[in-house]
């Protein structure tokens, strides 16, 4: 599925640290939980596991961006209600973002397609093992987070998948020998959301 996934993302240029995909031709089927990216999803949180959100990072000489300690904690919608727990709003791309409560981001996965070598000095993905197990963790605390479960470096191939709990703390330098590094980055979740809340998907 490697070249389906580099023709999408060679429609884009590099020009921001992420792009948002949505509405994309092919993509919803090359992610789909009955294929093999959507396979390794499925195994991680059930059957029901389906893509809602897609980002494409390309990171190159010229786009070569930094990214601190961090959880994601938002997740992206079709249409805004007010429900409790829920909030506060953004607007990103044009897509809806919400921040849920954080049991909905613990029963997420992400995963991580690299259609470029990631090597230790072309800026891999950095994660804390272990931190989504501390719940939602405040600015003055990541630190401390961080120090406790130690940092572990996402090195990859071509074709290569990393899976991690949505909400584990990660972060990325920039390249030190900055070479091409394209990721498509893909949100999975496996229930609905509370209160009439509908996930936008992809």
């Amino acid at each position: 599925m490697l070249p389906e996934i580099e023709a999408i993302a060679a429609t884009f240029e590099p020009d921001r640290a992420g792009i948002r995909l949505h509405a994309i031709e092919g993509l919803q089927g090359l992610l789909a939980p009955r294929n093999p990216i959507g396979t390794i999803a499925t195994d991680a949180i059930g059957a029901v596991a389906r893509p809602v959100r897609a980002i494409l990072f390309d990171k190159t000489a010229a786009v070569n961006w930094s990214l601190g300690w961090h959880q994601d904690r938002t997740i992206v919608v079709a249409k805004p209600r007010a429900v409790p727990g829920f909030g506060p709003w953004t607007v990103k791309a044009g897509l809806l973002h919400v921040a849920p409560p954080f049991e909905v981001l613990a029963g997420m996965v992400t995963l991580r397609v690299h259609l470029d070598p990631v090597g230790p000095d072309n800026a891999p993905l950095l994660v804390a093992p272990g931190s989504h197990r501390f719940g939602r963790v405040a600015e003055a605390d990541i630190e401390a987070v961080v120090s406790k479960c130690g940092v572990a470096a996402c090195l990859a191939e071509p074709g290569d998948v990393w899976l991690y709990a949505t909400p584990i703390l990660h972060a990325s330098d920039a390249a030190a020998d900055p070479r091409r590094r394209r990721v498509l980055q893909v949100d999975y979740a496996a229930g609905d959301l509370p209160g009439g809340l509908e996930w936008l998907g992809i």
